[in-house]
Formats: structure tokens, C-alpha cells, sequence
């Protein structure tokens, strides 16, 4: 019987950015903080890490975006590509009964 992974949880931005003030302005260690605020202490590196980067850190949204919100190119190039798979599938039948009336 596999046991069931608990769901991911999504944290706002305004705790993110409250998460990495508190790691900088205080004097308390990180894993302590992380304690405090229910978080694993490699999650406030992270967060403090893309904040550096990026300048910003990213919002609770994750995965592939919603297929309203695709894109109308990114939505053409799924289509395109899946076309192109049944095409060569269609190839590859052809040949195969090609073959079968010689």
C-alpha cells in the first residue's frame, strides 16, 4: 500500500518577502525563523536566492499555465507538434502495408 504525499503548500508573496526580512534583519538563525514561521529552513535560502536573482520572488502559481491562458503561438505549437507525430505514425503505416502487398 503506498502512503499518499502530502500536497505541496503555496505560500503568498508577502510572506515570502516577510520571510527573507526577517532572515536578514534578525540576528536569530535561519532555522530557528523557519521554525517559527512553519517553513524548512533550505526554503527561506531559496526564496532569498531567487529574490537575488530575479530581483523579485515568484508567486504561488506553478505548472503549466491553464490552456485559456496559453498563448495563442505556444497553443499552435502543441497542435503543430502533435501533427507532426500522427504524420510520421501515417508514414511508418503505409510502408509497413507497402510491404505487405508485395
Amino acid at each position: 500500500m503506498t502512503a499518499k504525499r502530502k500536497p505541496y503548500n503555496t505560500y503568498t508573496k508577502e510572506f515570502k518577502l516577510e520571510a527573507i526580512r526577517l532572515m536578514d534583519e534578525s540576528d536569530r538563525p535561519a532555522s530557528e525563523i523557519a521554525m517559527k514561521l512553519g517553513i524548512r529552513r533550505n526554503q527561506l535560502y531559496k526564496w532569498k536566492e531567487q529574490m537575488t536573482k530575479k530581483g523579485d520572488v515568484p508567486t504561488a502559481t506553478r505548472g503549466r499555465p491553464k490552456k485559456e491562458d496559453q498563448s495563442e503561438s505556444s497553443r499552435l505549437r502543441q497542435e503543430n507538434k502533435r501533427l507532426r507525430e500522427e504524420n510520421e505514425i501515417l508514414k511508418k503505416a503505409a510502408v509497413f502495408f507497402a510491404k505487405e502487398l508485395d
